[in-house]
C-alpha cells in the first residue's frame, strides 16, 4: 500500500476549497491525510471545517502582530534566523523602484508572524502545504523554511484566474472587467513573487454575454473544487517535477523559466 501524504493547510476565511481538499482525502480521490488547518485569522470559518473531520487547528493573529509592530517597531524581535538582507535581495513582490525602507518593514512585520506560524506547524510534520484561501504573501523568508529542498517545492496555491493573467486578490473581478471571453483558475506552485510560480493545472470555463461577477466565480469556484484535489494528487503520486528551461526569443535573447513536467503514471 503506498504511504499517504502528510497535507497542512493555511487559510484566511470559509474554507470552501479546504473541504474540497478534505471530502478528496476522505474519499482517497486523494492519497492522503490532513494533518493542520492553520490560519491568520482567528475567526476564519474554514478552522470550523478542520475541527469537524477532527483535524488539528490553530491561528496566528497577523492583525495584532502588524499592529503592535507598526506602533513600536524599533522593539520589535525579529526572528533568530531572520537576516534582512538575504530576504531583500530574493523578494520579487515590490517593484525594483519602491521605497526600500517600505519593503524592509514589510518583510519584517511579516516574519515576526510567520515565525509563529512556523512554529505552530512543526507539531504536525507535513510533505504539502496548501494554501486554501491564505490571503497573506509569503516572504522568502517563510518560503526557504518549507522548501527545504529548493528543486522540489512543497507549497501550492490556487488562484482564480488563468494565470500568468491576472495575478494579485482579485482574479475573477479582474477577469471580468476585463471583458475576458473565458475565465478560469490555475494551481501553482508558491516562488517569491506575487502568483508567479511554477504552473501544475489550469482548468477554464466560458464567460457568456449575460454573465455577472457572481455568476463568473460561481463557475470558477466549482472548477476550483475539482482541480486542486487532481493537482494534489498528482503530487502524492510524485508525478510533478519542476524543470528550469531556457527559451530561445524571436530577438535571440533567452528567457528563462522554471516549469512543472507532469510524468506519466506508473
Amino acid at each position: 500500500m503506498v504511504q499517504k501524504i502528510r497535507i497542512g493547510a493555511l487559510i484566511s476565511g470559509g474554507g470552501t476549497n479546504l473541504q474540497a481538499i478534505i471530502d478528496a482525502c476522505e474519499s482517497e480521490k486523494i492519497n492522503g491525510k490532513m494533518v493542520f488547518v492553520g490560519s491568520d485569522n482567528p475567526e476564519a470559518g474554514g478552522l470550523e471545517r478542520g475541527k469537524k473531520h477532527d483535524i488539528p487547528t490553530f491561528f496566528v493573529d497577523y492583525v495584532s502582530i502588524l499592529r503592535d509592530f507598526k506602533k513600536n517597531p524599533k522593539d520589535a524581535i525579529l526572528p533568530d534566523d531572520f537576516n534582512t538582507n538575504d530576504v531583500l535581495s530574493k523578494h520579487c513582490l515590490f517593484p525594483s523602484d519602491y521605497k526600500i525602507e517600505k519593503v524592509k518593514t514589510f518583510m519584517q512585520s511579516r516574519a515576526i508572524a510567520e515565525a509563529k506560524l512556523i512554529d505552530k506547524m512543526n507539531n504536525y510534520p507535513f510533505d504539502l502545504l496548501v494554501l486554501a484561501g491564505f490571503m497573506r504573501a509569503l516572504t522568502p523568508y517563510f518560503i526557504d523554511r518549507i522548501n527545504s529542498d529548493p528543486g522540489n517545492p512543497r507549497i501550492m496555491n490556487i488562484h482564480p484566474a488563468l494565470l500568468p493573467a491576472f495575478p494579485g486578490v482579485d482574479g475573477y473581478g479582474d477577469t471580468f472587467r476585463y471583458g475576458c471571453k473565458v475565465g478560469g483558475c490555475t494551481v501553482h506552485f508558491i516562488d517569491y513573487g506575487e502568483d508567479s510560480g511554477p504552473i501544475i493545472g489550469q482548468k477554464a470555463f466560458q464567460i457568456d454575454s449575460n454573465d455577472t461577477l457572481d455568476t463568473i466565480r460561481q463557475k470558477g469556484l466549482k472548477l476550483e473544487w475539482e482541480l486542486y484535489p487532481e493537482c494534489i494528487q498528482l503530487f502524492a503520486q510524485g508525478r510533478l517535477k519542476t524543470v528550469n528551461k531556457t527559451y530561445i526569443l524571436p530577438n535571440n535573447k533567452k528567457a528563462q523559466r522554471t516549469v512543472v513536467e507532469i510524468l506519466p503514471e506508473i
